[in-house]
């Protein structure tokens, strides 16, 4: 960012370049028949340029091309040329001075001669000894002597470059000087009007224009209002449209407003700078110096938005969403990207409710003491949903009632399938705990000739529904709620995080999934496998069909699948509503009846009796509802119910 000492620096060369552009603007106000050129008069010059050289400090002579001419021809910057090449571009061609008949007499060369001198002396006119006077009487003696005639126009063009140099530098007494000799002149009468309209305008705005200066010198350029050098040069273009110093004056009353915008850039004040960048395109639109400048404070802006943003994501980083919030909103009032704004409140909102992670995504924890990792987790967004069964879904209970509004405020990640036995093998290997299948004895397993479950003693966690040996990637089953919980202390205790059973809320908002139908699919039987549930086209392997089953359905398993076998819910969630049913960490009560609208567990202290949610292999359709609960005491093993788990973020 520009410091104090370059926005003086900036203003002292803009001070310097418009003194120069002043006296080119005061030039062409005044001349601008010196900067175009007639076309004919052109063409004739460049085809007697070879044969004809002109020489204005000796105009009878003819000699090379000395150096004004070589200067004219070359075309310099006339705001910076001598008043020779000024003059130079004045005079008349060759074409327009007389065709000479007969030779000078010795009289009228002697007369000539006298004219040169005093032409060199610079004596061109208002005595009869100045060479205006002298070219004059020559010309009368012999009208059509070319030298005089041409001797005569250079005196001619010399006095009108003297005196538009005047005006332009705003000497009116020298200008009115040199008019009087241009008016002795012959054949003047029209430059002269020119001139003395030019004159008196300049005596009308000059004192106007050096007030307008003085103004601006004092660092009045727009302020205060009526009596600013804005104020001035917009009276002096009201009486001159034309006037190119008023016109520049104006030029530099906005440098001074950018200059404003270039200073409160530097103290980060950047309303301020769109303040003054808003006064200057006011006071003359679409400048290139505004352009620039406007440009300049939009990259500077940028550079400090984007600082800001990066000190809102360090702010993140560090924990303190609180600064990240505030210094993410200075960076949107600076001017940062929309985009990278969007973007980075994105990223607030995700530390905020999911601990940088974002809804969707699937991640594990790394063991912090042994190798090894969680089970793949899902992080479930926040929001609202109905709880319970409205009262005209077929096959509700009153435990399921009433419904009310739940609200998710923070997010959470459940695990994306039940967990496996693969996954509950390396629990009881690693810690030494001794699942109550084993501690108790048995499990109630299904039994294939009556078709119904049965107690098995010695059925444990490593068997499959029916007390067979189970695949490591199968559901784990037969386990009781006290081996859900420990699984969960157990992950708790590897990963430093907060591992836990969900509560119930939690479950049936992640297994509908934003939907509000019957099942998370829809209200009846599914159009393609999306859960291991009960098919009226399932069968057992000694040929059982389901008596009570979703007709037209098969799935081709009879018991448990692996998990993840089958289609995702909306939230990213595999066998939520089939394959087995799932403890949760709330106790049990008959309704809904002053349940919490948090998402929390509903739990009373010493509670006996806990809640199991999600359908399975061996449910009905009506106990695959979203909204179907049922209660079971804790030390239940069963070959239809395993568990998952919920990571807080």
């Amino acid at each position: 960012m520009p410091s104090k000492q370059s926005v003086n620096r900036q203003r002292t060369l803009g001070g310097g370049l418009g003194v120069l552009v002043l006296a080119f603007a005061l030039s062409y106000h005044f001349f601008p028949q010196w900067f175009h050129i007639n076309p004919e008069e052109e063409a004739a010059r460049h085809s007697q340029q070879a044969a004809r050289m002109v020489l204005p400090s000796a105009p009878s002579a003819a000699t090379p091309a000395n150096a004004a001419q070589r200067e004219l021809n070359a075309g310099p910057p006339l705001t910076l040329a001598p008043t020779e090449v000024i003059a130079a571009r004045l005079r008349k061609q060759d074409a327009a001075l007389p065709k000479q008949l007969s030779a000078d007499t010795p009289a009228v060369r002697a007369l000539l001669a006298r004219a040169d001198k005093a032409f060199k002396a610079g004596d061109l006119a208002g005595t009869d000894d100045s060479a205006g006077a002298l070219y004059a009487q020559a010309l009368k003696q012999k009208p059509d002597s070319r030298a005089a005639a041409q001797g005569l126009d250079h005196v001619r063009s010399s006095l009108i470059a003297g005196i538009g140099q005047d005006i332009a530098v705003g000497d009116a007494d020298s200008a009115s000087t040199l008019l009087d000799g241009l008016k002795a002149l012959p054949g003047t009468a029209g430059d002269v009007t020119v001139l003395a309209a030019n004159l008196k305008t300049l005596k009308t705005v000059r004192p106007m224009l050096a007030r307008a200066a003085g103004l601006l010198a004092q660092g009045k350029a727009d302020q205060p209002r009526g009596a600013s050098a804005l104020d001035l040069y917009r009276q002096v273009q009201q009486l001159d449209p034309d006037n190119a110093v008023a016109a520049q004056g104006v030029l530099q009353v906005q440098r001074a407003v950018l200059d404003r915008a270039l200073a409160a850039v530097a103290q980060n004040d950047f309303d301020g700078a769109d303040k003054a960048l808003a006064e200057a395109q006011v006071i003359e639109p679409g400048t290139p110096q505004l352009q620039s400048v406007r440009k300049r404070v939009d990259g500077m802006r940028k550079q400090r938005a984007d600082g800001v943003l990066a000190q809102a994501r360090s702010a993140l980083d560090a924990g303190n969403l609180s600064l990240a919030k505030q210094l993410a909103a200075q960076a949107e009032a600076i001017g940062s990207d929309p985009a990278a704004v969007k973007a980075f409140e994105e990223h607030l909102t995700n530390a905020r409710l999911y601990a940088s992670h974002k809804p969707g995504q699937v991640f594990s924890d790394r063991f912090v003491d042994m190798p090894g990792h969680s089970p793949a987790m899902v992080v479930i967004p926040t929001g609202s949903f109905t709880m319970g069964a409205p009262n005209n879904e077929n096959g509700r209970s009153d435990a399921e009632t009433p419904q009310h509004q739940v609200t998710i405020k923070r997010g959470f990640a459940m695990a994306r399938s039940a967990i496996t036995v693969g996954q509950f093998r390396q629990f009881v290997k690693a810690s030494g705990y001794q699942p109550d299948s084993v501690r108790l004895g048995g499990a109630s397993v299904y039994d294939a000739r009556s078709g119904a479950m049965r107690d098995d003693t010695s059925a444990t966690w490593q068997d499959d529904y029916a007390g067979h040996p189970a695949d490591d990637d199968l559901p784990v089953v037969n386990v009781s709620w006290r081996d859900a919980t420990a699984y969960a202390a157990w992950l708790s205790q590897r990963t430093g995080k907060t591992y836990r059973l969900p509560s119930e809320a939690e479950f049936e908002y992640a297994l509908r999934g934003g939907t509000t139908t019957r099942y998370w699919w829809g209200d009846g039987t599914p159009a393609e496998k999306v859960e291991n549930i009960t098919g009226g086209l399932d069968h057992s392997s000694n040929g059982r069909r389901w008596s009570h089953a979703f007709r037209g359905y098969r799935d081709g398993y009879w018991g448990p699948a692996p998990v993840m076998k089958f289609m995702p819910n909306p939230f990213g969630l595999y066998d939520m509503g089939g394959n087995v049913s799932e403890w949760v960490a709330d106790c049990w009560h008959d309704n809904y009846i002053r349940a919490p609208s948090n998402g929390s567990a509903w739990i009373n202290p010493g509670c006996s009796v806990h809640v199991i949610r999600g359908g399975s292999w061996g449910s009905s359709p009506e106990q695959v509802r979203s909204a179907f609960r049922q209660g079971a005491d804790g030390d239940i093993r069963s070959g239809r119910v395993g568990f998952r788990v919920v990571r807080e973020l």
